[in-house]
């Protein structure tokens, strides 16, 4: 990790372990970095003393103290300058940053110019939130799917219509291109870092460590349904949305939810959707999935049970919806998320 008083004219040597290298800026968001820095660090707490160790170096255009969101200061280890290309050619993993400064890291010839030099030799190359914005203005992602943060896909989208913007995605693998969405979706990006050097059960075991309520696999929804429940502001829908989480198994019909709050069907349509930010389908559909997700983790019931258990007219429906929500079907989001047998 970043230490104050590291000597950053002497770049180590990198052969004893995988080199992750995070890229970051100023007015950078410190989750983004430190997010992905503490479950690789985890990593390495619980793996065998054979296997490769991540070696973690903040790299940035100057070395020194480096004004993050929230008024923390990290430590950048070395400068893009000090690391020469013999020592950018060793570098395992890249890690680009997001945050507020992303749109001044843009115009940094010496920060594109180190992402673009490591990019071609790096076995793999991923972004946090609006980090991707730095691979896609090199041209990294043309012609590839990737992630970002919600709030700034529209205008990825439009600045960047080569690439397959992923609204949705917690985080996205192309190829060695791995992108995620904001904030904590760097920790599941880095988690499915750990997972393909590492294996399954030492990704669970850093994300249990690190009191992570799940490891979301990277197709799961930037959104879930109790997140989406605390948005109404009106005690009515905050109420409703509540009563549909608490009771995936009834009737969710708009016409007998409109019947519940007193509204014709197309007021209560409209006025959900204003409230919630969604309509009232999705919604529902969002909160049977979340609870089938809950209950392929924690118990071995057959998938077929639990689909009528929440709210599913049959099996291949609960089927469907997961693949729109998570991009895999519910048996194979129970062979990798589910716990170990005991």
């Amino acid at each position: 990790m970043a230490k104050i008083g590291k000597d950053t004219k002497q770049v180590p040597e990198r052969a004893s372990g995988r080199c992750v290298a995070i890229v970051v800026f100023d007015k950078g968001q410190v989750l983004d970095i430190t997010g992905p820095a503490e479950i690789l660090a985890g990593a390495n707490e619980i793996i065998g003393a054979s296997r490769k160790k991540y070696q973690i170096e903040l790299i940035a255009r100057q070395a020194g103290p480096m004004a993050m969101s929230g008024g923390i200061r990290l430590v950048a280890d070395f400068s893009f300058d000090a690391v020469k290309p013999a020592e950018r050619s060793a570098i395992d993993t890249l890690i680009v940053s997001g945050g507020n400064g992303v749109y001044q890291a843009l115009e940094d010839e010496a920060l594109l110019g180190f992402v673009g030099d490591v990019a071609k030799t790096a076995r793999r190359v991923t972004s946090v939130c609006t980090g991707a914005f730095v691979l896609a203005h090199l041209g990294l992602l043309n012609g590839r799917r990737a992630a970002t943060h919600w709030r700034h896909c529209e205008r990825m989208t439009r600045a960047f219509p080569k690439i397959d913007v992923d609204k949705d995605a917690i985080f996205v693998r192309d190829g060695k291109y791995w992108t995620s969405a904001g904030v904590t979706a760097g920790m599941d990006l880095a988690l499915g870092l750990v997972e393909q050097d590492h294996g399954k059960s030492a990704a669970l075991t850093v994300a249990r460590n690190k009191v992570m309520f799940m490891m979301r696999p990277g197709g799961q929804s930037q959104y879930s349904a109790q997140l989406a429940a605390q948005q109404p502001s009106s005690g009515l829908f905050a109420d409703l949305t509540q009563w549909i989480l608490d009771h995936v198994d009834e009737d969710l019909s708009v016409p007998y939810l409109a019947s519940r709050v007193a509204m014709s069907e197309r007021h209560f349509a409209r006025c959900f959707a204003s409230e919630v930010g969604m309509p009232p389908a999705k919604f529902v559909e969002m909160a049977r999935v979340d609870a089938a997700r809950l209950h392929l983790e924690d118990t071995r019931r057959p998938v077929e049970q639990i689909a009528w258990d929440c709210g599913f007219p049959n099996p291949e429906r609960m089927r469907r919806a997961f693949h729109r929500r998570l991009g895999i079907s519910p048996n194979d989001y129970r062979a990798r998320f589910s716990a170990p047998s005991v």
